[in-house]
């Protein structure tokens, strides 16, 4: 399974740096960037709240699953 982050998707929509994100959100710039490029194992709500606030946005907007085991959706 892998999880896809889609904050650049979001960041161009909105118009927004990354730099104006991740002072409207409160975390670092190197935090961010491990969230955005995929390397991040976890992530608390609150960050999520908050990023999907800066950016107007749905969580859906930025997370998406993929199942890349084979397994059939039931």
């Amino acid at each position: 399974m892998a999880m896809i982050i889609h904050i650049d998707v979001m960041l161009a929509k909105r118009k927004m740096s990354v730099t104006e994100l991740s002072e409207r959100v409160g975390i670092t710039m190197a935090n961010l960037s491990i969230l955005k490029n995929g390397k991040a194992k976890a992530i608390r709500l609150s960050t999520l709240e908050a990023i999907c606030k800066a950016l107007e946005c749905q969580p859906g907007d930025i997370l998406e699953y993929v199942n890349l085991d084979g397994e059939k959706k039931s």
